[in-house]
């Protein structure tokens, strides 16, 4: 059942953007990743069988705080989307960038 999965996650910097997209595209089950918002803050991703709820955690994990948008079933027997709200975790972009800057 190929699903359509929005994913608001707080990518200030394209460092973090990148890291993401690399993130869920190395995921099972991924057709397409994307970017997406006014603020180029959510990843839009259209798969066969992937696991929203890993899927924001790892996110949550790699990149920063991460929340569940939109669930929506692309398939023709099953209309609508459910809204699966997540609870945000600490940033650490800025921590992160720190520990790793040079000079």
């Amino acid at each position: 059942m190929k699903q359509k999965i929005v994913i608001k996650v707080e990518m200030p910097c394209d460092r973090c953007r990148s890291k993401a997209l690399a993130l869920v595209a190395a995921t099972g089950g991924v057709h397409s990743v994307a970017i997406a918002g006014d603020a180029r803050d959510q990843v839009v991703v259209v798969g066969d069988g992937v696991d929203s709820v890993r899927l924001a955690s790892a996110l949550r994990r790699k990149v920063g705080p991460a929340e569940i948008v939109q669930l929506a079933s692309q398939a023709k027997d099953e209309g609508g989307g459910n809204k699966a709200p997540a609870a945000p975790a600490p940033g650490r972009c800025a921590a992160a960038h720190a520990a790793t800057a040079d000079g």
